[in-house]
């Protein structure tokens, strides 16, 4: 099960791309639902309001949940700036990122290839300079155990591929952790097999 995906760790910023005076900012952002893509969006217009296109593309999702992706060419020739940028982002083979390319005209028009180089060579540039990393679709559970089996459960969660993201300690004790969805079943069984823990899978 392929359950692991590429996106980038931090933003990227004002990557500038020049054309015939034309000038082209890019931007990408790591994202983690539609609601950031209107934030991000409404904080470059703001902070470039003077310029003519704001294009972007965006994708969401992996091979396991499915893959869900937008483009928009803001008032350029159909496909000549949000097909490009999601061109890049597949190039890139990134997921969970949305990538926007701010054009200010600069009094000539470049034509339907010179659209299509301008927004592709913009995104490209922008991508190249941020840090990809690696992440993995994860599921959450809950365990519940009574505070004498804290060292078998303590055992069980030293796998390598656990993250504990919350504990509570007393007489009844509880965790939560995420582990990576290759890993779930066996993480299950071995939780499954200290008698008197009980784990439930729960929502993200």
């Amino acid at each position: 099960m392929e359950d692991s995906y590429r996106t980038i760790k931090l933003p990227v910023k004002d990557v500038l791309f020049k054309d015939r005076n034309s000038k082209f900012f890019g931007f990408a952002f790591p994202i983690n639902s539609e609601e950031d893509v209107k934030n991000y969006l409404a904080e470059i217009k703001k902070q470039h309001y003077s310029a003519r296109h704001w294009c972007y593309a965006f994708q969401l999702g992996n091979n396991i949940s499915g893959i869900y992706y937008r483009y928009n060419d803001d008032g350029e020739p159909s496909n000549t700036a949000g097909a490009p940028i999601y061109g890049q982002v597949q190039s890139f083979e990134l997921t969970n990122i949305l990538v926007v390319v701010v054009r200010y005209f600069g009094g000539t028009k470049l034509g339907v290839s010179g659209l299509i180089n301008a927004y592709k060579t913009t995104a490209q540039q922008t991508l190249s300079e941020a840090r990809i990393i690696k992440k993995f679709v994860v599921d959450r559970f809950k365990v519940s155990y009574p505070y004498s089996l804290t060292n078998e459960v303590m055992k069980v969660c030293s796998h390598d591929e656990i993250k504990i993201v919350s504990q509570k300690f007393d007489t009844s004790c509880e965790i939560i952790i995420e582990i990576r969805i290759s890993q779930s079943k066996k993480i299950e069984d071995d939780f499954g097999k200290i008698y008197g823990a009980k784990i439930e899978k729960i929502d993200i």
